[in-house]
C-alpha cells in the first residue's frame, strides 16, 4: 500500500499516523529512537506491507503487472491500489478525501520535530503537490510514478503506467475491493494487539 493507505490504516490516531508515515525512512532497530506509541505506528506500517506482500489477491494483482513492469510491479500495484481507494473513498470514510487529506497535512506537520530528514523531504512535496489528494486523478498517479521511475536503479517502465492502467484497471479494481476489507481487518486486529 502507498502513502494514502497507511495513513487511512491508521485510523486517526495521531502517533500511529506519524510512525505509519516515517516508517520507510526508519530501518531496522532505529525505531527504538522514538516515542513508545510512534513506534506502534512503524511496527503497524510494517505489518501492513508483509500482510500486503503476502496476499494471494496482491499477488494476483502484480501478476498481472508483471509484465509491463517486471520486478517494480509491487510498486505499480501499491499506487494503483491507492488510486482506487482514493476514487472510491466515499465507500470507506464519512468525510470527504480532501477534507481527510488536509487533517492528515495538519497532523503530520504538528509532528516534524521528530521527522528525519528524508522523512521531512518527502512530507515537503507530498504536502506542496498534494500528493494524497492527487492519487485519485490519473495526472497524478502518473506524476507519482514518473517520479518513482526516476529513483528506481534499474529500468522500470514506471513512466508508462497510463497504458498497464487503461487495460487492466477494470481488475485491478475489483482486486483491489476484494483485498481491502481483509487488510482493515488485519490491521485492526494487529493495532488491538500492540495497544494490548
Amino acid at each position: 500500500m502507498n502513502f494514502l493507505a497507511h495513513q487511512f490504516l491508521s485510523f486517526e490516531i495521531k502517533p500511529i499516523m506519524v510512525g505509519n508515515f516515517i516508517a520507510d525512512t526508519v530501518k531496522g532497530n532505529a525505531l527504538k529512537n522514538y516515542d513508545a506509541a510512534i513506534q506502534k505506528g512503524i511496527v503497524l506500517h510494517r505489518f501492513i506491507d508483509t500482510f500486503t506482500d503476502s496476499h494471494e489477491i496482491t499477488l494476483q494483482s502484480r501478476e498481472r503487472l508483471y509484465p509491463h513492469f517486471g520486478k517494480y510491479a509491487g510498486v505499480v500495484q501499491d499506487v494503483f491500489y491507492d488510486h482506487f481507494l482514493a476514487i472510491n473513498w466515499a465507500d470507506y470514510h464519512k468525510e470527504s478525501l480532501n477534507e481527510y487529506t488536509h487533517f492528515i497535512y495538519l497532523t503530520l506537520g504538528s509532528y516534524r520535530s521528530v521527522f528525519n530528514e528524508r522523512a521531512e523531504r518527502t512530507f515537503h512535496y507530498m504536502q506542496m503537490q498534494d500528493w494524497l489528494g492527487n492519487y485519485a486523478t490519473q495526472e497524478g498517479i502518473h506524476r507519482a510514478l514518473t517520479g518513482l521511475s526516476r529513483r528506481a536503479s534499474f529500468p522500470s517502465n514506471m513512466e508508462e503506467s497510463l497504458p498497464a492502467l487503461a487495460q487492466h484497471g477494470e481488475d485491478i479494481s475489483n482486486d483491489f475491493k476484494s483485498f481491502f476489507p481483509d487488510l482493515i481487518s488485519a490491521t485492526q486486529l494487529k493495532l488491538e494487539e500492540l495497544n494490548s
